[in-house]
């Protein structure tokens, strides 16, 4: 596989993605007609059309679907290489390639992703963030190194326990949980993945045993505790989203049926590979000291 196959390999990949000559040759920093007689070239050595003009751009061709497939394993190959090989040199370098729950995305990962970028400024960072279920299928499929998830992964792999927080129920008025059946105000409840989700209804049906009068359900967690930092309702939140600066708001952490608090557990998983490579093992030993100076 020679270099110039590579930078083929690029640009087809880049084509396929955008599905759009002008968009492909704006990212490829060429020009329109220079790709387009690159591609011409290409086509000629693969012995078919790869894709075909069409009026909202282009397409793949069934051959062109193939070599796509072949083309994308072999580029993520050439970067497990990279990877591989930025790991056997005496610095630490490459990308480091994270998924993570959300919630711990917003509050708490971009502490300890500075840390880490002062000290490894040559490691690039890909981070993508969404529900903790989305989290283990970008780690199943291997579209990164490492993932940060809430509650109680089922994974076979790596599996270190992160910290856990506090459950509480949080309003401007509500001072002890019997009150939530008292208020007019509406529990408001913000999307999440099912077993989070799970844990609240069994936590609320055991203490009272009927549904709350009136729910609000909204997309985020951020509009969940602003809605309940300016009175509108009263909201169930986790420790990790309160940072201590808000005022004139009561927490009441949640009690499970041993009357302990109710905790949520996160967790960093990977296959045992990722952890190999060395700007993982490095992103790991600096979350075991962030944790270590926050405790």
């Amino acid at each position: 596989m020679t270099l110039s196959s590579l930078s083929e390999f690029q640009l087809l990949s880049v084509l396929a993605q955008e599905m759009n000559m002008r968009k492909a040759a704006e990212r490829l920093f060429v020009s329109q007609p220079a790709l387009s007689q690159r591609l011409q070239t290409i086509e000629k050595e693969w012995g078919t059309k790869l894709f075909i003009r069409s009026q909202k751009g282009v397409a793949l061709t069934p051959a062109g679907e193939y070599v796509i497939q072949f083309v994308n394993e072999v580029l993520n190959k050439q970067e497990k290489v990279k990877e591989t090989v930025y790991s056997l040199q005496s610095g630490i370098a490459g990308t480091l390639k994270i998924a993570v729950a959300t919630i711990v995305g917003q509050n708490w990962l971009p502490q300890v992703l500075k840390k880490y970028i002062e000290r490894y400024p040559q490691v690039k960072i890909s981070l993508i963030t969404g529900w903790s279920s989305e989290i283990l299928r970008y780690l199943y499929d291997d579209q990164v190194h490492i993932g940060i998830i809430r509650g109680t992964p089922d994974w076979k792999g790596v599996k270190i326990h992160l910290f856990k927080d506090i459950l509480y129920l949080v309003d401007k008025e509500i001072t002890n949980p019997e009150q939530a059946l008292e208020t007019d105000r509406p529990f408001i409840q913000f999307k999440s993945d099912s077993n989070y989700y799970q844990e609240i209804q069994d936590w609320w049906m055991r203490h009272f045993k009927i549904a709350p009068k009136r729910t609000v359900v909204v997309d985020q967690i951020e509009t969940c505790k602003q809605m309940a930092f300016n009175g509108i309702g009263y909201a169930i939140l986790p420790a990790i989203t309160l940072n201590g600066s808000e005022r004139d708001i009561y927490k009441i952490p949640l009690l499970d049926e041993n009357n302990e608090p109710l905790k949520r557990d996160t967790w960093l998983l990977g296959y045992e590979s990722a952890f190999q490579l060395k700007q993982v093992k490095a992103f790991t030993e600096l979350l075991n000291e962030h944790i270590e100076e926050s405790r």
